[in-house]
């Protein structure tokens, strides 16, 4: 995407929001994370915030935001200083600093309802938006997530949508390509497409868990050795996959913003409901979310592989043979001929 096509009415986001309110007041959401990491030379971004000061073992994705940002005369952002990269509080000041206009979002770490609803009113003031307008917002996108949920069903049911294709549109929802109506329309093509398949079998079924990998082959990587990713946990979080009218509710059941718990009860029904052989932890460098790789080994009933990813590209060598002797070792433990 081309910086000409944002307007003033674009608004960059840090991290996934209550973006009903944004569809209501008539701005076009741009989650920066998805800029960053489709852009075409990603690397060059993460060379231009190093020049610009931004120290190595700061996060790559951080350093892909402030880039995009730069780079795209993006004039207003979002930033979710409570429930996501800690790193994101200096990073506000610094776009502050550059005349980009920082509007603050905090997920209240204790899940309070309470105080969730105070962040969200908040933010309907800051943009004169009615609440009944947020309402209205969300039965909009709800018919659109319904139908996500349907991809999702395909993916590990029906088994006719692949990992990448899942995580792809899955992501996507995050800003619904700030475009909607446009957003839906290509889901709608790819329903078609997938009228002409014909269900996966024998595969090494897998879960993904964490944040979406920095890695741009991952998937196929996973495909070209027998495996197929059947569950994108926090991409599948996105979508918001929960059946309620209270959008209150809705971002409170959202587990990504909050402690482990959530995830994890996540995550177990995922292990039982989807028939998953093993689970793949991505990490990123300098994250903070890396220690939760401890208590996930220790709860979780199936093998985890955790790989660890810095900066955008292909799998490096070591992090290949990595995930293909996973793969071979779940094969043997299943006991299927491929």
């Amino acid at each position: 995407m081309a910086g000409s096509e944002f307007t003033s009415s674009s608004i960059g986001l840090t991290s996934t929001i209550p973006v009903e309110i944004l569809f209501a007041a008539g701005l076009e959401p741009v989650d920066l994370n998805n800029l960053f990491i489709r852009s075409v030379r990603p690397e060059q971004l993460l060379i231009q915030a190093e020049s610009a000061g931004f120290p190595h073992n700061i996060c790559a994705w951080i350093k892909g935001i402030y880039s995009v940002v730069m780079n795209h005369g993006i004039t207003k952002v979002i930033a979710v200083t409570g429930g996501d990269c800690s790193n994101t509080i200096a990073l506000a000041e610094i776009l502050s600093r550059k005349g980009v206009q920082v509007i603050r979002f905090d997920f209240p770490s204790n899940r309070g309802r309470y105080e969730l609803t105070t962040q969200m009113q908040r933010l309907c003031r800051t943009f004169s938006v009615r609440w009944k307008d947020v309402e209205m917002s969300k039965k909009r996108l709800d018919r659109i997530r319904k139908k996500l949920g349907k991809l999702d069903t395909l993916t590990f049911q029906d088994n006719v949508v692949t990992g990448e294709e899942n995580h792809r549109f899955l992501v996507g929802s995050s800003d619904f390509g700030s475009d909607p109506d446009k957003y839906e329309m290509e889901l709608d093509v790819f329903f078609d497409e997938l009228k002409k398949r014909q269900p996966r079998k024998n595969e090494i079924r897998l879960g993904f868990l964490g944040v979406p990998p920095i890695f741009g082959n991952l998937y196929g990587y996973i495909e070209a050795f027998g495996g197929r990713v059947v569950y994108n946990e926090v991409q599948r979080q996105f979508s918001m996959p929960f059946e309620t009218t209270d959008i209150v509710e809705q971002y409170l059941r959202y587990t990504y913003p909050y402690g482990i718990e959530g995830r994890i009860a996540d995550i177990s029904q995922a292990i039982q409901e989807r028939s998953l052989d093993g689970l793949i932890h991505y990490t990123q460098t300098f994250c903070f979310r890396q220690l939760y790789d401890i208590i996930l080994r220790d709860v979780l009933p199936i093998p985890i592989l955790t790989l660890e990813g810095d900066r955008p590209g292909s799998l490096d060598n070591r992090t290949a043979i990595r995930l293909e002797t996973f793969l071979e070792m779940l094969k043997q433990k299943k006991g299927d001929f491929f």
